[in-house]
């Protein structure tokens, strides 16, 4: 493996982790957050659902954005509008502040999840591109394994105002790698076809392809189980289940673990036989294990081990889509690279919103509903997956 390649990873994936980093760090703290403002359950998941919000609505603008500039300059003003909202939350004096200057940290964070997709397709195609973007999310994974076990550590030492503390820090380090270390990959020369007009001309593209749809919905389906697990995970393992917020952050490094270490198989599956029915069987493997979790729990059988087994098994096969469908997705579309991974991202994050927002009347830290959510996301990529390829497909060429 080239040490450029690497490199390029370690940068890119450390950028990109910052947004994350701001959700996994947070959510051991959710149970404290709400004896600490006095808000409920519904009103502190409210807190991370403005920040996903913002994190889907901003992509839209950051990658025509990053088309029309260059990859940089918004990575610097995401990254500082990050770390302002960052010291925001940690001074939020009320749940409401805290759900208003979320949504704010996740309009800067955003930039670092579209803006490195595009420079990886900037510089590469196919299974080169599968393997950046796997060693992106090896990189990516230092935040859903180290950052509960983190997050925990400084709850319970410093409470959960020490998190926004933390993440302001990170964003700090991640803008001096973006000056040190980071080329622009869209050369000035690349941007002169770019412009509004050519943004909405490029959005009009993606939107009647249903290739592009379909994968980036099968993949958004993916990120909304794991979202479901997201906005749940802390009430059922340590209000249902009793765990510490330690155990809790190690519960959940396993799951993010099982899913980074089985994208790292992505590039070399994908190279023996093909990425687009490697993501067949990895879905309907997905798929099948999440709703024989649900089964499981509907029998009664309302076991810690079966869980975090079941969840551990499934989110593995979800390593294999989610990188994947990425790659697949923007293929035909790389002079409109920016825009592309925006609208896919969006996706994601409406996916994950969507479900999300739908288990929120029905949260009462009993594992059921969470599991609801994860199967029934996992089932719709299924059916994604089946529709969008069964066949071969030519996208529709791009805007002139």
């Amino acid at each position: 493996m080239p040490s450029s390649l690497f490199r390029l990873a370690l940068v890119l994936g450390l950028i990109s982790a910052v947004g994350p980093f701001a959700i996994d760090m947070y959510l051991p703290a959710l149970p404290t957050i709400g004896q600490t403002l006095g808000a409920s359950p519904g009103a502190v998941q409210a807190s991370l659902i403005a920040f996903f919000v913002s994190l889907g609505v901003g992509q839209v603008i950051y990658g025509p954005v990053s088309d029309m500039v260059g990859r940089k300059p918004p990575l610097y003003f995401g990254l500082l509008l990050f770390a302002a909202g960052s010291v925001g939350c940690a001074l939020a004096p009320d749940i409401g502040t805290l759900i208003a200057l979320r949504f704010v940290q996740g309009l800067g964070a955003c930039a670092g999840m579209v803006v490195p997709r595009a420079i990886v397709r900037d510089l590469h195609t196919g299974n080169e591109a599968a393997r950046l973007m796997s060693l992106l999310m090896l990189v990516f994974s230092v935040s859903p394994i180290l950052a509960p076990l983190a997050g925990s550590l400084l709850i319970e030492v410093a409470g959960w105002r020490a998190v926004f503390w933390a993440v302001t820090l990170a964003s700090g380090l991640s803008l001096v790698m973006l000056f040190t270390s980071l080329p622009e990959t869209r050369p000035p020369e690349e941007r002169v076809g770019s412009s509004v007009a050519s943004a909405l001309a490029g959005y009009g593209v993606l939107l009647q392809d249903r290739y592009f749809l379909g994968l980036s919905l099968i993949g958004g389906f993916g990120v909304a189980s794991f979202f479901a697990y997201l906005a749940n995970s802390s009430f059922v393992l340590i209000d249902h289940y009793g765990l510490s917020t330690r155990q809790y952050g190690i519960a959940f490094a396993a799951n993010a673990a099982s899913f980074i270490g089985v994208s790292q198989l992505t590039a070399k599956l994908g190279t023996r036989f093909g990425l687009a029915p490697m993501v067949k069987v990895a879905v309907a493997l997905y798929a099948g294990v999440m709703v024989l979790a649900l089964a499981l729990n509907l029998a009664g059988i309302d076991s810690l081990a079966v869980l975090l087994g079941m969840l551990f098994v499934g989110y593995g096969f979800l390593g294999l889509v989610v990188p994947a469908t990425m790659v697949l997705s923007m293929e035909a579309h790389g002079t409109i690279a920016g825009t592309a991974s925006a609208l896919g991202g969006t996706l994601h994050f409406a996916a994950g919103i969507a479900v999300m927002g739908l288990l929120i009347p029905f949260a009462n830290g009993n594992p059921t509903p969470m599991l609801w959510g994860i199967a029934g996301s996992a089932m719709l990529a299924f059916v994604l997956t089946r529709l969008t390829l069964r066949g071969p497909h030519a996208p529709p060429a791009e805007p002139a």
